[in-house]
């Protein structure tokens, strides 16, 4: 069973019997994530959860990087909002100040990884390259993670002056201290490394990456859909208990404070002195020398 679905972006497949794999398909940008991009991943995500035939979902990407995160090009995204049902009940998009930026957030990003770390079926990402920033927050709402031996996963955005993506969940991805250090340096973690910590559940070369998720999901697959679903909500349940929520909803409100203050300095939602001069200038920017 073989069954494909092509978006703009987004592959929906069926290569067996239980399983759907979605996948990333804008390698031309290391598959950025505009508007667009997340919407149409959204809705595969929904497709498959929403499908009972559908046990298990892989997260896959075409291309060299699993995902090089939020499409920084991006024109004018408040006005993309209009082209879309919202799946959230947030509001503002349009309205001035800091509300339509928080609402936008709020809904494609931490809200859809909320969405995403949910669905009440196992879901494993497959990831190969560089996985950054916004890349995170796909490939961290899913249960299992499988990654290539030259895989590597950063959150640079200490160093653009906001104090990590919207979906915060580095201590209980990689614990406190490395957390820490993760942020702090902007250093990458490497494949293995994260599987020491516990982030990644096995390491494979690139040759072997489409195989070895496909292995998982067959067992898993073959286990009893409503025990699976009960099991993910024990686990889930157990993060929460820990304050999970609780701590996600502050490290995203003061994401919005770390907005607000750059927007008051220089007009743009990230200190520009910490973006490369070439990105700066692919951007529209003047590179600013000072913080």
């Amino acid at each position: 069973m073989d069954v494909k679905t092509e978006s703009t972006y987004i592959l929906y497949e069926t290569p067996e019997d239980g399983i759907a794999r979605i996948v990333l398909n804008r390698p031309e940008t290391a598959n950025a994530q505009d508007t667009k991009f997340l919407y149409e991943l959204n809705a595969a995500f929904d497709r498959a959860a929403h499908d009972d035939d559908i046990r298990v979902i892989i997260l896959a990407a075409n291309g060299k990087h699993f995902s090089s995160g939020h499409d920084l090009a991006e024109k004018d995204p408040h006005q993309h909002m209009h082209d879309y049902d919202t799946v959230g009940t947030m509001c503002g998009f349009t309205c001035a100040g800091a509300e339509a930026q928080m609402s936008r957030e709020e809904e494609i990003y931490v809200g859809f990884s909320e969405r995403w770390r949910n669905i009440a079926k196992p879901t494993i990402a497959a990831v190969q390259g560089k996985c950054i920033a916004g890349g995170l927050m796909l490939v961290w709402p899913c249960d299992l993670i499988i990654a290539t031996d030259d895989a590597s996963f950063t959150d640079p955005t200490v160093s653009f002056g906001v104090g990590g993506v919207e979906y915060f969940m580095h201590l209980w991805e990689v614990g406190a201290r490395k957390a820490k250090e993760m942020l702090f340096t902007s250093d990458s973690l490497s494949a293995q490394d994260a599987l020491t910590l516990g982030m990644v559940n096995k390491v494979v070369s690139r040759d072997e990456l489409q195989e070895a998720s496909m292995v998982m999901a067959r067992k898993i697959a073959a286990k009893s859909r409503f025990a699976l679903k009960l099991t993910k909500k024990a686990i889930n349940a157990s993060q929460d208990a820990q304050g999970r929520g609780l701590a996600m909803q502050n490290a995203f409100h003061l994401h919005q404070l770390a907005h607000t203050h750059w927007l008051k300095l220089y007009d743009l939602l990230l200190d520009p002195t910490g973006l490369p001069e070439a990105t700066q200038k692919a951007l529209g920017m003047k590179p600013a020398a000072t913080k």
